[in-house]
């Protein structure tokens, strides 16, 4: 198996990149999955403008971060892009460093790694994003939960796009619970795990799972366990799940 035979799943990122190029407007039409997602993005943000962006409740924040929230969840059609990658600025991504990267490497990779994301349904890391907020456990009238809402249309999407790759599952359980796995052939769990083998959580785990993200897309390791397991970490192992 070489590099070049797996999806990545990551989650998105909290924290965003503000602004971003204004001669590349968002649409619902937007990036990979547009063409399968359009009709439903579209439903989401109609919700939120009908919502004022969405209360403090349902964005999980406040303050600044919650005028900043409505702002953006209130413009998003036509709102200036980054590419995911770019906009996504949490711990995870952080650590994974993709401007680090060649040109070269980064553009290879970034159409491999696939984001559930609560307002988009699903996106890939070179994909233009606006700035936004809404996270996948959100509970946003009519629809419910996002998970639930988006999870049919989530599951038939990536299946059409991953056909007969290998699946590398990165996802919180919050993401997670967006798939109905039962749909998706190949799928390898990857989860990182403390020295005495507990399931870990948490700031620095985000951490590390940016760096095991960016170990295993740069490995050259043609057995994909094998490079799970060479994943080195002062404070986690990884360990193959399912």
């Amino acid at each position: 198996m070489t590099a070049q035979d797996f999806a990545l799943l990551l989650p998105p990122s909290e924290g965003k990149a503000e602004n971003g190029d204004p001669s590349r407007p968002w649409a619902p039409k937007s990036g990979a999955f547009g063409a399968a997602l359009e009709a439903s993005r579209a439903q989401v943000v109609v919700q939120l403008r009908k919502e004022k962006g969405g209360t403090q409740k349902l964005l999980g924040v406040g303050g600044a971060h919650l005028t900043r929230a409505q702002s953006s969840n209130m413009k998003i059609i036509g709102a200036p892009c980054l590419p995911a990658w770019q906009r996504y600025t949490g711990v995870v991504w952080d650590h994974l460093d993709l401007a680090s990267l060649t040109a070269t490497e980064r553009n290879a990779f970034v159409k491999r790694i696939i984001v559930p994301s609560g307002l988009l349904g699903l996106v890939r890391a070179d994909d233009s994003l606006p700035d936004y907020r809404l996270k996948m456990g959100a509970r946003l009238a009519p629809f419910g939960t996002m998970s639930k809402w988006w999870r049919d249309e989530i599951t038939d999407a990536l299946v059409a796009v991953v056909k007969k790759k290998v699946v590398v599952d990165l996802l919180p359980n919050e993401h997670r619970a967006a798939i109905n796995w039962d749909l998706l052939d190949n799928v390898v769990r990857v989860d990182l795990v403390s020295h005495s083998g507990a399931v870990v959580g948490g700031h620095n785990a985000k951490a590390a799972k940016g760096l095991l993200a960016r170990h295993l897309l740069v490995s050259q390791n043609a057995d994909l366990r094998r490079t799970v397991a060479s994943f080195t970490h002062p404070e986690y192992s990884a360990k193959v799940t399912t």
